[in-house]
């Protein structure tokens, strides 16, 4: 690693194929990002077991799928680390170390555990009855998801973490067991990693609540030309218009021209500010301007992704080469922990 580089930690949990939203969220910000740090991306596949460990029947296909649409992305793995958590066993050795030094309480008020608990209950509310063991309980691995996210980027001794401004408070846990491990074993060792904040828009549904695969109101990167104009043409416009002569309220319409302020030039949205307020553009010929835009922005990541899909075998080496270079760094931190931890070794 060039000395001048600063380390980078990110990850997604793989849950199926991504959508727009990932990509203007996360994964275009990731891709500037490389050229400047030393990337770790990691498909998160222990944290997707703290809310969906009775459901692992597709998770090496998720892990696929998640690496596929990374790499079309332009996740370069010639630039980035793309590496399975679940093939870095430091990690988990780390995270007992740090499981060690973190007090209850501070994890019992991060806000990354409490979001885990929502989506745990609310998979539990909509899921038909089960055992005991499989309801809405809070789990021991689940207690210590925020723990180990800490151990994520420790592993690395990542200085900085991209995350939205909605993320930043579910940094500060890792700061903070940073600093006390450095506090009680007289240390310097670990960086406090902090927020790369992004600025990327946050893109609703097409019915118009938080975009994801569960409320099935996402676009994936993945889908077709025919199936993207379908979803398009069933998203939320102005509620109010009843009549295409209607005079529109571009403001009030939810998703369609938040995905123009988001897809298009400046004078396309001058246009269609202007001709739905007069009453000149229909709901309908908008959606279709947008289905078109929505398929040339994202043409060549879905050429590329087609291309990646006739070669399972390139996405698998990877992330085998992916993990055995994160693996070998993760190993040389752990053992400077070790040391620095007066620890016994042979």
């Amino acid at each position: 690693m060039p000395e001048n580089k600063k380390t980078i930690m990110s990850g997604m949990r793989p849950t199926g194929k991504l959508h727009i939203g990932h990509y203007m969220g996360v994964l275009k910000n990731w891709v500037e990002l490389q050229n400047d740090y030393d990337c770790y991306y990691a498909i998160a596949d222990w944290h997707a077991l703290t809310t969906k460990y009775d459901e692992t029947e597709e998770l090496n296909k998720h892990i696929i799928d998640v690496a596929t649409d990374w790499i079309a992305s332009g996740i370069n793995p010639e630039e980035s680390t793309i590496y399975v958590q679940s093939l870095i066993p430091q990690i988990a050795e780390l995270h007992v170390y740090l499981s060690m030094i973190t007090p209850h309480n501070w994890v019992e008020r991060d806000p990354a555990l409490k979001d885990m608990v929502q989506i745990l209950n609310k998979k539990t509310d909509e899921q038909e009855p089960k055992e005991p063991a499989q309801s809405g309980v809070v789990t021991y691995g689940l207690l210590g998801y925020p723990v180990l996210q800490s151990a994520d980027i420790m592993i690395f001794n990542a200085s900085l973490v991209p995350v939205g401004k909605d993320q930043v408070a579910h940094l500060e846990l890792s700061r903070d067991i940073a600093r006390k491990f450095n506090y009680i074993y007289k240390t310097d060792y670990f960086n406090e990693p902090q927020p790369k904040l992004t600025h990327a828009p946050l893109l609703k549904g097409i019915d118009g609540q938080k975009m994801g695969k569960s409320f099935n109101n996402d676009i994936k990167l993945s889908d077709t030309d025919k199936i993207t104009t379908k979803k398009i043409m069933r998203a939320i416009t102005d509620r109010s218009r009843i009549k295409r002569t209607d005079p529109g309220h571009p403001d009030e319409c939810e998703v369609v021209y938040e995905y123009y302020s988001v897809f298009a030039d400046e004078d396309i949205k001058d246009t269609v500010r202007k001709e739905c307020s007069a009453g000149t553009r229909g709901c309908k010929d908008c959606k279709i301007e947008l289905a078109n835009l929505l398929n040339d922005h994202f043409k060549d990541i879905r050429a590329k992704r087609l291309e990646l899909e006739q070669d399972t075998d390139y996405i698998k080496q990877v992330i085998s080469e992916g993990s055995k270079k994160a693996k070998q760094r993760a190993a040389e931190v752990l053992e400077e922990v070790k040391d620095v931890m007066k620890l016994y070794k042979i």
